[in-house]
């Protein structure tokens, strides 16, 4: 069983490589000063040894400034002798702000406990949830809470939870940071003793933090060492701090929202917090990576087992100017490169010609389709692809008709300005009546033109987020968005099973393991420049899958960095991921597409490998030196590897392989490394990991953006 009892009041969260032991414990006042502990969490226990770890706590001394127990709880509240980030601050009637909480039971399912503690006075009841599975090492953890009393109740901060990382002489944290167009940009440093705080206030997961946070003990590295991560999966504004104290203890905890705004429980009301989930690791960052990718595959994903198809989207080729015989054109040259999925982009409905009307008429644009888009895509399919198009549910502009019929529908707040970004509002997808509008289109669009693909996009970020008639809840306008925004998603596919959606919030401003949950894709950038993505798609790669990073082949020089990058680098580094085109295929020379066509069916013969294999990064610092990533399925191995600008006999010059069984024999069956790897050559599986192999792109003295492909089958042992 994943949840063990171990002794009275402790339980033990055990996984295949991990144990993470919990209990209830009582203080000095036996009926209120009750804290759920974590005891232990980090490599596997053997059976006998739960319990050992459960009874040993470190021993400290009680000053009047410090309680010895104020950091390993699994939800510190704000009351009692309490110092350190609270995980749940409530404000009662009359201003009463410390929370105190008795034990009341303990309720047991398959593969998960709830603790049931409550505050007698005022009638708040508090669910702490744990749940895991027997094929992964990722612990789950909620909180609901239950206003059982007679008075609302605020919240000031409501998390998912807080974990507590084992004691190391230092600790080290992991992370990514970044803006629009550069999204996901690795960052690793010390954790300084304090209080580390990564947030989105924007509404949405946000392009400039990730939430989710890998920290060691400052010796992990690809390979090997101890890595415990904690990942919240949330796809609206979210908090998470690292609390490092001076007396060396760690510990993280996470939720939704941001400081400002209050969650309200009125009388009667319930609230379930997103999931934070734990792993534990041991094989470095490379293994907490490849764990990560399997939980999603596994557990988060709504049609993993999937390949996705090569894509063609139609912005970068015509911006607004869309018209039935320009995407029909587009269309025809997109299946001569082996295409499967044609996505119109923004410009099909409504007075859709500039960004600064229309959004908000979904209704394909009289002036440009007046017969509506059953010719465009019939075309589409008769040319072997299927038809998919770009919608942005959540937003709508001022010049359109429905922003003139209903203006109330909008986040605002009465006597205030409405400021627009991108000439956008935000919708309040809180609204019944906002929700029940956003099905009826898009059920309507999908089932009358028969659609297989949906790219939701979300523009920009909140702003005078209000919600008037909310009154005292106006404030939960900050989380039901978001969870209508999921209900509509759920629905949707509901209701049209066939129905494949990507995430898109300006690039990678919506990306998160909720978001994950009920799309199958997500837009990584809007920045489409191969170099720049290489960093970003390493990022990326921390937590989240290839099988669910969209990449692009677009123009050169690149739209958004006027950067010239050779076609085939181009292609190499969008085939480490769900690869798409979206150049302007109709200025392509015959050269260009012939190769393209070319690169297109390298991706499809390498793509269940890609897609579905563990990821192994292998070498160099992505976009700006010699490197390479690696997948591994079954018996088949494919590595990528670039090498950006000409390096004078820098390292690395040889690359070592990863993952592979080291007694086996490996051939090599797709090449473009002749001279030292031809096609038909054999290798010991243990030749590849400790010496490898000398690629002509890492040689110096070249030409700068070289890149090769490199595919190897087991064929047995010696």
């Amino acid at each position: 069983m994943p949840i063990t009892p171990v002794a009275e009041r402790t339980w033990a969260a055990v996984t295949p490589a991990s144990t993470y032991l919990f209990g209830v414990e009582t203080g000095a006042d036996a009926g209120t000063d009750v804290r759920v502990v974590q005891w232990y969490w980090g490599p596997r226990l053997p059976e006998a040894a739960l319990a050992e770890a459960a009874r040993f706590p470190i021993p400290r001394q009680e000053t009047g400034f410090l309680d010895p127990r104020d950091v390993d709880e699994l939800l510190p509240v704000d009351g009692g002798r309490r110092w350190g980030v609270p995980s749940l601050q409530a404000v009662y009637e009359g201003g009463v702000r410390s929370v105190e909480l008795s034990y009341v039971e303990a309720v047991t399912g398959p593969g998960e406990i709830e603790l049931v503690l409550r505050d007698e006075a005022y009638g708040l009841r508090v669910g702490l949830h744990v749940r895991c599975a027997e094929d992964t090492d990722v612990v789950e953890r909620w909180v609901t809470v239950a206003n059982e009393g007679a008075a609302p109740v605020r919240f000031g901060r409501l998390d998912s939870g807080s974990w507590v990382l084992p004691e190391r002489p230092a600790h080290r944290c992991t992370g990514v940071f970044g803006a629009w167009g550069r999204e996901t940009q690795l960052q690793r440093t010390g954790l300084p003793v304090g209080e580390t705080t990564f947030t989105s206030r924007t509404g949405t997961t946000g392009h400039r933090a990730n939430p989710w946070i890998m920290i060691d003990a400052g010796d992990a590295t690809e390979e090997s060492g101890e890595v415990w991560t904690v990942a919240l999966a949330w796809s609206g504004s979210w908090r998470l701090t690292a609390q490092h104290r001076s007396e060396g203890d760690v510990a993280v905890t996470c939720g939704s929202g941001h400081d400002g705004p209050h969650a309200h429980l009125a009388p009667g009301e319930r609230l379930r917090t997103p999931s934070a989930l734990g792993l534990y690791a041991d094989g470095g960052y490379g293994a907490a990576s490849r764990a990560w990718h399997a939980y999603t595959r596994g557990h988060v994903l709504p049609a993993p087992d999937e390949e996705r198809p090569v894509l063609y989207n139609s912005w970068e080729a015509t911006g607004f100017d869309v018209s039935e015989a320009g995407q029909l054109e587009l269309a025809a040259r997109a299946a001569g490169l082996g295409a499967e999925l044609f996505v119109v982009d923004d410009g099909w409905f409504g007075t859709r010609d500039r960004d600064s009307r229309g959004l908000g008429d979904w209704w394909p644009s009289p002036g440009r389709f007046p017969d509506g888009l059953t010719r465009l895509f019939d075309g589409v399919r008769a040319l072997g692809m299927v038809p998919g198009l770009w919608v942005e549910p959540e937003m709508v502009n001022p010049d359109s008709d429905l922003y003139r019929a209903r203006p109330d529908w909008v986040l605002h707040h009465p006597g205030r300005r409405r400021d627009t970004m991108r000439n956008q509002l935000v919708l309040n997808f809180a609204r019944t009546d906002v929700r029940e509008w956003a099905i009826g289109w898009l059920d309507g669009l999908v089932g009358e033109y028969h659609l297989a693909y949906l790219k939701w996009d979300m523009n920009r970020s909140f702003s005078q987020a209000g919600w008037p008639e909310a009154g005292e809840r106006a404030d939960m306008l900050w989380i039901e968005h978001t969870d209508g925004v999921h209900a509509v998603m759920d629905e949707l596919r509901r209701r049209r099973p066939g129905l494949r959606i990507e995430s898109c919030s300006g690039g990678g401003g919506r990306v998160d393991l909720a978001v994950l949950r009920r799309t199958d894709l997500v837009w990584t950038s809007d920045n489409t420049d191969a170099r720049d993505r290489q960093t970003i798609q390493h990022g990326f790669s921390y937590l989240y899958p290839a099988g669910t990073m969209s990449a692009w082949v677009t123009d050169s020089p690149n739209p958004h960095t006027r950067r010239r990058v050779p076609l085939r680098y181009r292609f190499h580094v969008a085939m480490a991921g769900i690869l798409g085109i979206g150049g302007n295929l109709t200025a392509w020379s015959a050269e260009e597409l012939a190769e393209a066509a070319g690169l297109v069916a390298a991706y499809k013969a390498i793509r269940p490998v890609v897609q579905h294999g563990r990821l192994y990064r292998l070498a160099g610092t992505p976009g700006l030196t010699a490197s390479a990533v690696q997948y591994v399925l079954d018996d088949r191995v494919v590595v990528l590897a670039y090498n950006p600008f000409t390096l004078d006999g820098r390292p690395p010059r040889r690359l070592r392989l990863a993952g592979l069984d080291p007694e086996a024999v490996y051939e090599v069956v797709t090449s473009e490394a002749a001279t030292t790897a031809p096609v038909g050559s054999r290798w010991h599986g243990r030749t590849l990991t400790a010496h490898g192999l000398i690629l002509p792109s890492w040689l110096p003295n070249g030409p700068d953006y070289r890149s090769e492909l490199l595919e190897l089958r087991r064929v047995g042992t010696p």
